[in-house]
């Protein structure tokens, strides 16, 4: 996800380290943002703050790559800063923030809904039909109950060729949860035409917008977003509100 952020950022630093001595010093936000910009010109910050760590400013740009600052830009820090009295990980926290989505935002009419039990919890899913890791998670599902499950089908061209047209035959099929649940769950792929009317570029678009870079990705009701398979003793944590320890 900061390939580029570094690419970007450590070139500009090397180019620019000369002249670091030679800055004058900005005391507030604008004055900061200016004097990264004139050093980092490809840079485009979303926000910029101070922070209550030793005078750093934490520096936020697309969306959620996030680095830290001096006032005087002497100084660029890229990595995990972590609270030495109470253990979090700032900048994970902060991160799993900026990553949030708004859950009544979705366009929920173009995922395969599940209800499971009395369905009062809500979560979605960002899943490719070839994702082993999707597949896993689909088995520590079966052991969650009073969930609803709203599936997004988001096949993954580059990693699973065959993705897309799996993803569009279930979407067509007449029992899209059952023809879902025999895929992921049995490999059976559905026997259905895959030229009806699906949402699977949409999707696509979407998933991009949101920056869903794997599969599984999960969101829950409040937004908090989770890459990745979720043993399902931690999906009911999640479920029911307890966020993870950082």
């Amino acid at each position: 996800m900061r390939s580029k952020f570094l690419v970007c950022l450590l070139s500009g630093f090397f180019f620019a380290g000369a002249a670091l001595a030679d800055t004058q010093p900005g005391t507030d936000e604008v004055a900061l943002k200016a004097a990264i910009h004139k050093k980092f010109p490809e840079i485009k910050l979303d926000s910029l703050k101070k922070t209550q760590y030793g005078g750093l400013y934490e520096a936020v740009m697309e969306g959620s790559q996030v680095f830290y600052t001096d006032k005087n830009v002497e100084f660029i820090l890229v990595g995990n800063l972590i609270d030495a009295k109470t253990q979090r990980n700032v900048t994970e926290e902060r991160i799993r923030d900026l990553m949030r989505v708004k859950f009544d935002t979705l366009p929920l009419d173009l995922a395969i809904k599940q209800v499971k039990g009395n369905g009062k919890r809500k979560m979605a899913v960002f899943s490719d039909p070839d994702c082993p890791y999707c597949r896993k998670l689909e088995a520590e599902l079966e052991k969650v109950t009073d969930v609803t499950i709203y599936t997004f089908l988001f096949p993954i061209a580059s990693l699973h060729p065959q993705a897309g047209d799996k993803a569009r035959a279930v979407w067509c099929a007449p029992d899209r949860v059952k023809a879902w649940e025999d895929l992921i769950k049995k490999g059976i792929v559905p026997q259905t035409s895959t030229k009806c009317d699906n949402p699977v570029a949409k999707l696509n678009e979407l998933g991009l917008k949101l920056k869903v870079n794997g599969t599984p990705t999960i969101i829950f009701a409040d937004g908090m977003r989770i890459p990745g398979m979720v043993p399902a003793a931690n999906l009911e944590k999640l479920l029911n509100g307890e966020r993870p320890q950082r």
